[in-house]
């Protein structure tokens, strides 16, 4: 089988990479339970790595496959081997809806393919989770960029206003209106206005 072409991904995860787990039992399962449908074009992504890590290369590899349009569905053995931390797994679920991929937990009876309508309530309620840890996840952001800017922490690129306020305000004290100011040092005019505005009368 091509991974080039439309198929069916089977995901299989093992936390160590040192011979003391193995896959085996994992792929049994899933490959039994797609032949059972007959689902002949199957790719195998495996990963040795801890569940708690969003960036896996096989993992990442699936991902690409899917956007590429060229994954039908995605079996795994258990949920938790896509992953274990429920904001990874909000956008994996999300992802996969956007891209009408379907996920399928063999030992879990979880099917979100659109035929299944029990499956359709499923993705239904984890895209809820989805929502409702990213909204929790962007307050988070929100409240920890409001702390730290009430720390005095200042964010984005470091403003060159400073570099030009003692010029600016000398001209401005001589009379020169801001267009003229502007032409005289080679500075936009809406900088010019904002040291103006931010430096006059301090």
């Amino acid at each position: 089988m091509n991974g080039n072409e439309r198929h069916t991904a089977i995901y299989i995860r093992v936390s160590t990479d040192n011979g003391s787990q193995t896959t085996d039992s994992q792929l049994e399962e899933v490959n039994r339970y797609c032949q059972m449908r007959g689902w002949k074009n199957t790719v195998i992504y495996e990963d040795r790595a801890s569940g708690s890590k969003a960036s896996r290369p096989r993992l990442l590899h699936l991902m690409e496959a899917c956007r590429k349009g060229l994954v039908e569905r995605v079996c795994v053995y258990k949920i938790c081997r896509l992953g274990r931390s429920l904001t990874h797994l909000s956008i994996l679920f999300s992802e996969f809806k956007s891209l009408r991929v379907a996920l399928i937990s063999t030992s879990q009876s979880i099917d979100t393919s659109d035929s299944n309508p029990c499956g359709q309530l499923i993705l239904g309620i984890l895209s809820c989770f989805a929502d409702w840890e990213r909204s929790n996840l962007l307050e988070r952001c929100q409240a920890g960029v409001k702390s730290a800017r009430n720390r005095g922490v200042r964010f984005g690129r470091p403003s060159t206003l400073h570099k030009h306020r003692d010029e600016v305000l000398a001209l401005k004290n001589k009379g020169m209106k801001l267009r003229e100011i502007s032409r005289e040092l080679k500075m936009p005019v809406s900088s010019v206005y904002k040291i103006t505005k931010m430096f006059v009368n301090q």
